[in-house]
């Protein structure tokens, strides 16, 4: 039996965890801006700085070259690479 709209519409819609924002570390924020925001907008503004400033890799676009100021977010030394799929868990510690 299909609901009616009166149950549908007493049914609040949540929020997904990826929709909430959360705050962000002085450190991100000088790359993505100040917080709070969500993930989904961290992630879309780390993206914009990493092709704004040519850090994705020519011959393996999977690869990301930190500078000096996403090498303090990533935590590792300037110049290296590191895979785009290691991204979400270096950025999770800047996020609460």
């Amino acid at each position: 039996m299909p609901a009616t709209k009166s149950s549908t519409a007493s049914k609040k819609k949540s929020t997904s965890a990826l929709q909430k924002p959360v705050q962000i570390s002085e450190t991100l924020a000088a790359v993505v801006g100040r917080g709070p925001m969500p993930r989904t907008e961290v992630t879309k503004k780390l993206w914009d700085y990493i092709k704004k400033h040519n850090l994705q890799s020519k011959t393996n676009k999977r690869k990301i070259k930190a500078d000096a100021t996403l090498a303090k977010v990533f935590g590792i030394s300037i110049d290296r690479e590191i895979d785009m799929l290691e991204m979400p868990g270096k950025v999770s510690k800047h996020l609460s």
